[in-house]
């Protein structure tokens, strides 16, 4: 975050050099505070959600990868030859271009880095060695920052004190003492119109980092925040900073550790956080003046070193997705090459191309049936078992054993399941699937379609005569029912179901009769009334297969095996008889009998499409009853 509105400070005062830093920094910090405490009051902090992991990931990697590269030059004492504000790649190639030129403070920078590291990697094995002293290597740990500041703050002090006017390291200087710049934020319009196009990415960078960090540490210390709550909390937090002259702020992810450690449970941690900072700027300025910029960069360097992404999450990525892996690296990239605005903007901009290329692309599968056999072994070594049919994809696209092959439905009726969301984006894509395979397995119901060229549509692919094409051999059946297995679809859109409407017409004219549609796994009322707004869900057929259960309170337990057996033998009986007439029988459909075409599971839709078979079987030689 500092990054960034150092950034969106040095471009804006290039172009307002009227306006003093402090106050488009304070500027900038009210209105995205403004905006963030909005997302939150009107509940609507799930769009954090929108931004992936990948792209998460290539925010937090391309800017440690910047802001280590841009205190390199300062570490080595070459940083005054160039200007290191440029891109990351320009500022390693100036670097080297100026290697000549460093000097003393590499000594102080180098060393540094290398005891912070040392000092760490002693408390990591000090921690696996002695689990039980954990928490002393772990605040040990903590503060080695504090200790090599302190450390090389002597070391720069006896350095330079000879000359302060005139030191021979680069030293951090003085160091205003007390608040600065306290006053209301001011803002005009050409303030306002200026930070415009920068919002966004500050928006993003202030979302990404507090919420991450909130969710870290919710999951480690098993709690559930609420967003929502969050974004109040960073938006009041950067309404107010501005008042006592602060920029944007957000949540870190190391000084929440250390609180986290340390035992902490409430917010009024930050009260006594607050209480020792004001002491220190108050008190410890002139202290402040010797800190050698060389470690402090050392500091800032090993700092961002650890948010790093490394190889083993990075190979995590390629073996779940290889495409987010690539996103993960045109984030880095373009922020290595350009900066991080920018490289938010691209890995954001390609997650979502990706989502909405999944979700247009999504693809349905034909589905065959397949019978199961569950086997329990008891504990008088009895075996039980129970069968039942289940469906499964006919190319195994699942990841169901190949050595099994699923019977498809055949006669004339497909059964087809959808994984996702039926919308305008992808229904398209579904329906032409489905048709190209229908086509493929079935042969249409008009012996000739056309009875001369002029009737024929001139894009169709068939030739000059299309009376002497017919196949009087062809024993491909006529379609019959379709089978719409909805199980996965939480949702469906006008145009989608306009969709299904136009290819319910286009099949009805293929086959030359009117096509069966049933539909399995309704996920809401929505859904239920979309279709039947449209004319699906009756049929003119005979409804010979509808799903009931007895509401008894015997056929409602499943504790365990004897009840199901219970169960099991009260249905075998009631099926040979009079199902109305038993006493203890309560019989009630799962689904409105009045849509008979909407099923409770895909073995009832099949078998109540196999059964209206009969009543075609007069019309057409090709219709045969499956068994």
């Amino acid at each position: 975050m500092s990054v960034l509105t150092g950034t969106i400070l040095d471009d804006i005062h290039k172009v307002y050099p009227q306006y003093e830093l402090h106050i488009i920094a304070s500027a900038l910090a009210l209105i995205v505070g403004c905006i963030v405490c909005a997302f939150g009051m009107f509940r609507i902090g799930f769009v954090v959600d929108f931004i992936p992991l990948p792209a998460l990931c290539a925010f937090m990697s391309g800017s440690a990868i910047n802001i280590a590269m841009g205190q390199i030059p300062t570490l080595m004492g070459n940083n005054k030859s160039f200007n290191t504000r440029q891109s990351t790649y320009l500022v390693f190639i100036n670097f080297w271009k100026n290697i000549t030129y460093c000097n003393l403070n590499a000594a102080l920078g180098l060393t540094a880095l290398v005891l912070l590291y040392l000092i760490r990697f002693i408390c990591t094995r000090g921690i696996r060695r002695y689990p039980d002293r954990g928490k002393i290597f772990f605040f040990i740990s903590t503060l080695r920052t504090v200790f090599v500041i302190l450390v090389y703050l002597l070391i720069s002090w006896l350095i330079n004190r000879q000359d302060p006017s005139h030191p021979r390291t680069a030293l951090l200087g003085n160091v205003p003492r007390g608040f600065q710049n306290m006053a209301v934020p001011y803002i005009d319009r050409e303030i306002f119109l200026a930070l415009v196009p920068y919002l966004p990415s500050t928006v993003i960078v202030l979302l990404i980092e507090h919420i991450a960090i909130a969710k870290s540490f919710g999951r480690i210390n098993n709690y559930v925040i609420d967003p929502n709550q969050e974004l109040i909390a960073i938006g009041i937090t950067n309404i107010s900073g501005p008042f006592f002259g602060a920029y944007p702020a957000t949540g870190s992810f190391s000084r929440t550790a250390i609180k986290s450690k340390s035992g902490v449970r409430t917010p009024l941690a930050g009260l006594v956080t607050g209480i020792v900072i004001i002491l220190a700027i108050y008190v410890l300025t002139p202290m402040f003046f010797w800190i050698s910029q060389a470690s402090l960069a050392a500091v800032i360097i090993h700092a961002v070193g650890d948010i790093i992404v490394g190889p083993r999450t990075l190979k995590q990525f390629w073996q779940v997705s290889p495409i987010e892996f690539v996103i993960f690296w045109i984030g880095v990239i373009v922020t290595i090459f350009s900066n991080i605005e920018n490289g938010i903007y691209a890995s954001i901009l390609t997650s979502a191309v990706l989502l909405l290329y999944r979700i247009a692309k999504a693809q349905g599968q034909f589905l065959g049936r397949i019978r199961i056999y569950q086997i329990k072994l008891t504990s008088d070594n009895n075996v039980r078992s129970t069968r039942r049919n289940i469906y499964i994809p006919l190319n195994h696209c699942d990841g169901t054993n190949p050595m099994i092959n699923p019977v498809s439905p055949g006669n004339g009726i497909f059964i087809y399941r959808i994984y996702e969301s039926f919308l305008y984006p992808n229904a398209a894509n579904y329906m032409e699937k489905m048709v190209e395979q229908i086509f493929r397995e079935t042969r249409g119901g008009k012996t000739i379609p056309y009875s001369n060229l002029g009737e024929q549509p001139w894009n169709l692919q068939t030739g000059r005569h299309p009376e002497k094409e017919h196949h009087p051999d062809d024993n491909r059946p006529r379609l019959h029912a379709i089978i719409l297995d909805f199980t996965g679809v939480p949702h469906i859109d006008i145009t989608a179901l306009q969709n299904l409407v136009d290819i319910h017409r286009q099949l009805d004219n293929y086959a030359d009769w009117k096509v069966s549609w049933h539909f399995v796994g309704l996920s809401n009322s929505w859904i239920k009334r979309a279709l039947i707004s449209h004319g699906f869900g009756s049929s003119d057929h005979a409804r010979t297969v509808f799903s009931v259960t007895n509401v008894h309170s015997n056929l409602n337990h499943e504790d365990d095996d004897d009840d199901n057996e219970r169960n099991n033998a009260q249905l075998q009986d009631y099926s040979s008889t009079d199902l109305s007439s038993s006493t203890n029988t309560v019989l009630v459909p799962i689904l409105d009998i009045d849509r008979p075409l909407f099923h409770a599971d895909l073995d009832e839709a099949y078998n109540a499409a196999v059964a209206s078979l009969s009543g075609r079987q007069k019309t057409d030689n090709s219709v045969t009853t499956v068994p």
